[in-house]
């Protein structure tokens, strides 16, 4: 009886101290879902200036506003030469997946091209290809579609 009345004792003194921990601020902590959000995007306008551009339907060219637009990326870049980027491809909701993803990574790749024309090194541009899969506007109208059908930038490094 001594032993389980001592045990028990033990165990209540282990439980306590445990409680009284202090409790860490989690809110302030690096995870892989706030670092992007803390360097900023082109979709939410927190990137520095850099823009996000859009594309026809079924279509990876640029046409004349997407490279107008992606001259004045590339001067933010020239600025701000320790700036790296993540170019992400994006499609509308229609098409399968498979296809989605190899659009969306040709949208990143023709931006890529581009810049790269433009001076702005390939090492400190990545791409990746999202499909269908983040769209900015979850409507089945043809404006919905339009406003996913782009390559925004994501900001990987200062």
């Amino acid at each position: 009886m001594k032993k389980l009345v001592m045990l028990m004792l033990a165990a209540t003194i282990a439980v306590s101290a445990c409680s009284k921990k202090p409790k860490t601020d989690e809110s302030n902590l690096p995870s892989a879902a706030n670092a992007d959000q803390n360097m900023g995007d082109s979709d939410t306008g927190k990137a520095m200036g850099l823009q996000t551009i859009h594309f026809g339907y079924d279509a990876y060219t640029l046409n004349p506003e997407a490279k107008t637009i992606l001259k004045a990326n590339a001067q933010i870049l020239k600025d701000k030469a320790s700036l790296k980027i993540q170019v992400e491809g994006h499609c509308d909701q229609r098409g399968g997946i498979q296809y989605n993803v190899a659009l969306g990574e040709k949208r990143a790749n023709s931006v890529k091209k581009f810049l790269s024309d433009l001076g702005i090194a390939s090492e400190r541009v990545s791409v990746i290809s999202f499909g269908k899969e983040k769209p900015i506007d979850n409507g089945m109208t043809d404006e919905a579609h339009a406003k996913n059908r782009r390559a925004n930038f994501a900001i990987t490094s200062r």
